[in-house]
């Protein structure tokens, strides 16, 4: 089991997404995803977040929130992910990363875009003022979202 955190960084109505075309072998390749990564040795899903977002973007987090855990299945492979949200952070944006291209991205234009099926889903749920953490499962087969359930 892969354990990693992912966080939506906001200022001014925006995410800052990443856009990931730089990985051939990539399974997020081409799509725009949030900021993050899996879990190093020893640490927490707080220590991951900071360290993925001030390694890939250059940002240092202040307070984060931490939304939900959401259970990924995809075949044979299982990941939790703990999914956080900020928008305390300090810092110069990183115009390159090795990962992809971040950008800012009008929050309701994110939905437009290339993105996993089943982060529509919890996107909408830290959007919501009505689910403070959450726990989601999300089963794929391939690239295509085949179950999902809200706990």
């Amino acid at each position: 089991m892969v354990n990693s955190s992912l966080i939506y960084i906001k200022k001014d109505g925006k995410y800052l997404m990443l856009h990931r075309v730089k990985k051939k072998n990539d399974m997020n390749r081409d799509k725009w995803i949030g900021i993050g990564g899996k879990f190093e040795h020893g640490e927490s899903p707080e220590d991951c977040v900071r360290r993925e977002t001030t390694e890939e973007v250059g940002l240092v987090l202040g307070k984060v929130e931490y939304r939900g855990i959401i259970t990924f299945v995809l075949g044979d492979e299982t990941e939790y992910m703990h999914l956080f949200t900020s928008s305390d952070f300090s810092g110069n944006l990183k115009e390159v990363c090795d990962e992809g291209n971040p950008e800012w991205v009008d929050i309701k234009e994110v939905y437009n875009l290339p993105i996993w099926e089943g982060d529509k889903i919890f996107l909408e749920l830290i959007e919501s003022n009505d689910t403070p953490f959450f726990s989601l499962k999300l089963v794929y087969e391939n690239d295509v979202l085949v179950e999902h359930i809200l706990y």
